[in-house]
Parts: C-alpha cells; sequence; structure tokens
C-alpha cells in the first residue's frame, strides 16, 4: 500500500507539479518595463521603481477579499524591516483605482496598489488569469525583481507568510 500510495505521489507531482506556495523558483530574465495608475491615479513607471532597489511585485485576484488581504498585510507588517534592505513593494490586480484606494485605506497598507483593469501588466508579468463567473481575476503570484532583472518567481504565492517567503529569497541572493 505505501508503495502505491508513493507511486500515486510521485504521478500526480509529475503531472501537475509540486511546488508549494512561497517555495517559488529562481528565474533570470528581464522584468517586464510597464506602467499603471495607482491608488491616487498616479502613473507608476516600473522601471523607475525597479531602479530604487529590490521591487517585490505582487498580483492578487481581488481587492479586499480575504486571501488577498492576508497576502497584502503580510507585506505591510513587514515593510519596515524591508524598506531597511530597500525593498520597494507594488500591489497589482484587475480592480479599479477606487477599489484600490479604499483597500489601502481600509488595511493601512504603505505601498503603492496598481489598478489593471485591462489586464496589461497581468499580461506582461505572464500571470495566470482566472474566471469568477464573467469577471476575470489575476492569479495570486508575486514576483522578486533586482537589478531590473525578475530573479525569483513564485506561481503559487502564499498569502499569510508571503512577507516570510520574500524575506527568506532577499536572504538567500545576498
Amino acid at each position: 500500500m505505501k508503495h502505491t500510495m508513493r507511486l500515486l505521489t510521485a504521478i500526480f507531482a509529475g503531472l501537475f507539479g509540486s511546488a508549494h506556495a512561497g517555495q517559488g523558483e529562481k528565474v533570470d530574465y528581464e522584468a517586464p518595463k510597464v506602467s499603471g495608475i495607482n491608488q491616487d491615479g498616479a502613473t507608476v513607471n516600473f522601471a523607475d521603481v525597479y531602479a530604487k532597489g529590490p521591487t517585490v511585485v505582487f498580483f492578487y485576484p481581488k481587492a479586499n477579499t480575504p486571501g488577498c488581504t492576508k497576502q497584502a498585510c503580510s507585506l505591510r507588517d513587514a515593510f519596515a524591516e524591508l524598506k531597511k534592505d530597500g525593498v520597494q513593494v507594488l500591489g497589482v490586480s484587475f480592480d479599479k483605482a477606487e477599489a484600490q484606494k479604499k483597500f489601502q485605506q481600509d488595511h493601512s497598507l504603505p505601498y503603492d496598489l496598481i489598478a489593471d483593469p485591462e489586464g496589461k501588466i497581468v499580461e506582461a508579468f505572464k500571470v495566470e488569469k482566472m474566471l469568477k463567473g464573467m469577471v476575470s481575476l489575476a492569479s495570486r503570484q508575486a514576483f522578486l525583481i533586482k537589478g531590473g532583472k525578475v530573479i525569483w518567481h513564485d506561481a503559487k504565492a502564499s498569502t499569510a507568510e508571503q512577507a516570510d517567503d520574500i524575506k527568506r529569497v532577499l536572504a538567500e541572493t545576498k
């Protein structure tokens, strides 16, 4: 029985992947040079943000939903520590600027939330889209960018542990 279970586990992992939330993978490619509108209606040029230091770009399905709130608040709670290492943070979803503003205010998020209702940023980062009813949502993912290059990508980003995952990867890349 144990042998059968191990075999099934190996087959399942081979077919569907074995990545766990927060594990991510080290990568090395140019970060998308895109721009978007933040919660205040101002244009944010991602390349300008990358130039300031290591940058976390995280994607979430919908502002003010439970999992997205946990993910955003994880980064909020670690923001002072991340800033000591010069880390910039940008959150992105299909939500409009007004919804991003409310999300930021409701949870005292100290970083920009980018409105991407047309999905241009989602597309540039090649983030998978999900459908909920007739509404497109970005899948939960996270990227770490250093020197204009994506160095880590987590296609199954964590919620409550998002900041810990980022801190671990930053420590591994020093």
